[in-house]
């Protein structure tokens, strides 16, 4: 598995604790320093299930400076939902655990995060 994590994010720190305490195997990946390519968020997307509007911090104050608030959320405008979240991955909620089976999860809850350590 892999975890997108900021380490200034709390909720992310709890994660790699959690992982680390269950002894659960994981690659760390700051995506700040190793942005997803848009190739890599459609991957996680898709394994996620949910849109890219779906997974936008809009209070990161970039979100207004860049105008993201006033992009509709529609197939229409996707790509710039995508581009923008590649562009400023500072947007991208997080931490963002992509399992080994496929899916991924957004484990900002502890409920989801103890889900994975128990492998369901």
């Amino acid at each position: 598995m892999e975890v997108w994590i900021n380490p200034a994010c709390s909720k992310c720190r709890t994660a790699v604790g959690a992982l680390d305490e269950a002894g659960t195997a994981y690659t760390q990946r700051r995506y700040l320093d190793q942005p997803p390519t848009t190739a890599e968020l459609e991957s996680v997307l898709a394994r996620l299930g949910l849109e890219p509007w779906d997974i936008a911090r809009m209070n990161e104050p970039v979100a207004k400076e860049i105008g993201l608030r006033d992009v509709p959320k529609d197939e229409g405008h996707r790509a710039d939902w995508v581009a923008a979240l590649v562009e400023h991955p500072k947007l991208i909620q997080r931490p963002i655990i992509t399992l080994d089976d496929g899916t991924a999860v957004v484990a900002r809850d502890p409920e989801t995060l103890q889900r994975i350590i128990d492998g369901g």
